[in-house]
């Protein structure tokens, strides 16, 4: 019994990681090109830097209907996939794209036309305004491709074609991060060039996915409203989630935005924070989205059993990883903040940032890689009331209490943080335990 038990964890571990590498390293690129985008947007001036760290918590708000529909995509995906119901795999693979295209150019059309009205009402630095309409003008452009890079990435990793998916992105990165320095340092466009590379990316990751995704879709083409309605139904939690997340960061920087003292030079030291940050949070968020899949395949197999034990073997290797990488980012920390920013004052509170919410990233890796395997099982409610919990009951109404009411210094803040991600993380546990999910 002991044997089967060893053989039944090395079987979990090696599919687990089957899945979890490639999203992994996807998420590492995803990571290169935010801190490309970070460096020269540093290199460019303080005001760019901080506009940068706003507009891209704006951009992310209009792909949050790309996200949930690769939500719902993964869930209903990996399970057609398993139980081999080619017809039903074809007509959901089309309805997805043709949805996700037809959306993304509406959000485009929109993005583009909204951007500059919303920069004269939101609540930041005069001096950042004109910078944040032209860079969100640029990657609204985008908008429509990096909707069907989203889902035709979603379709790939279900259908266990992930690798293929970690080919695209990695081309993605690589042409990103090149146009980015060109375009940027070696043309009239200047600092355009930062959001300009991401439009021509996605384009091109988007166009090859598509090439790719061809063997799934048949000959008829069939659109199913029935289809659309069934992955929406799983996905606008996680798009809801994803809209309070982004809500979230934009609030938090108007939050900070009332420091008295030294805040643009803080809002410079969120972004560059929050990106160094990353490359522990991405890694988290390679596991959820493959815990995903593993759990949603093993339930199409009809295995709930296994699904539970394969989700909790996941996440402790997402774990593991996680409080890796913290040692890391803490220990490097004086080394790396400076490769981001030119500025003392910007450059010192980036390394206080780091140094308090790296406390918490272990337990903000276990609520979203089980968060991940709840997702795979058509659960993405759960995971938005966790949401809810930390961040909107606790995160910002502490935040704002200490920003505004107290008077008290970033710092308070990023301890706010903490806390929330030990509160998410009690919570998200309790709910996978339960089981009820796999009823």
């Amino acid at each position: 019994m002991t044997i089967l038990r060893r053989q039944d964890i090395r079987s979990y571990i090696s599919q687990s990681w089957t899945n979890s590498w490639p999203m992994t390293l996807i998420m590492f690129f995803e990571f290169l090109i935010g801190m490309t985008d970070i460096y020269i947007a540093g290199r460019v001036g303080k005001e760019v830097q901080a506009t940068y760290g706003f507009v891209i918590q704006f951009y992310f708000v209009f792909i949050i209907i790309a996200n949930a529909l690769s939500i719902g995509t993964v869930s209903v995906v990996s399970r057609l996939f398993t139980a081999g119901d080619s017809g039903a795999l074809a007509k959901t693979v089309w309805s997805v794209i043709v949805t996700t295209v037809s959306v993304g150019a509406a959000f485009s059309v929109a993005g583009i036309f909204a951007t500059s009205r919303f920069m004269e009402i939101v609540n930041i630095p005069g001096e950042l305004k004109p910078f944040g309409a032209q860079l969100g003008k640029i990657y609204a452009c985008g908008l429509s491709f990096h909707y069907l890079l989203i889902s035709t990435n979603g379709i790939l990793r279900s259908c266990r074609m992930i690798r293929r998916s970690l080919m695209t992105m990695a081309i993605v990165c690589l042409l990103n991060i090149v146009l980015n320095f060109f375009i940027v340092f070696h043309t009239g466009l200047g600092f355009w060039g930062i959001a300009l590379s991401t439009a021509i990316s996605v384009f091109a990751g988007s166009i090859i996915n598509l090439r790719h995704c061809r063997i799934f879709i048949s000959k008829d083409r069939m659109f199913s409203f029935r289809v659309v309605r069934n992955v929406v139904s799983i996905g606008w939690p996680g798009g809801a989630t994803q809209a309070l997340w982004q809500v979230h960061s934009m609030v938090m920087f108007l939050i900070l935005s009332s420091l008295p003292e030294k805040g643009i030079e803080i809002l410079a030291a969120l972004a560059a924070g929050t990106r160094i940050e990353s490359a522990i949070t991405l890694p988290a968020i390679a596991f959820n989205m493959a815990n995903a899949v593993i759990v949603g395949n093993l339930i199409g197999e009809g295995k709930k059993n296994d699904a539970f034990r394969g989700g909790v073997v996941t996440m402790l290797m997402g774990v593991g990883i996680v409080s890796l990488l913290t040692i890391v980012v803490i220990a490097s920390a004086r080394w790396i903040a400076p490769l981001l920013s030119n500025n003392e004052t910007v450059i010192a509170e980036t390394i206080r940032y780091l140094y308090i919410n790296m406390l918490s990233e272990p337990f903000m890796a276990l609520w979203v890689i089980l968060g991940g395997g709840l997702s795979g099982a058509g659960d993405t409610r759960s995971f938005m009331y966790n949401v809810i919990i930390g961040i909107w009951l606790v995160r910002i109404p502490l935040s704002y209490i200490c920003v505004v009411l107290l008077g008290l210094s970033a710092a308070s803040v990023w301890w706010t943080m903490n806390l929330s991600q030990c509160i998410m993380a009690v919570f998200m546990a309790r709910r996978y335990w339960q089981r009820r999910w796999l009823m």
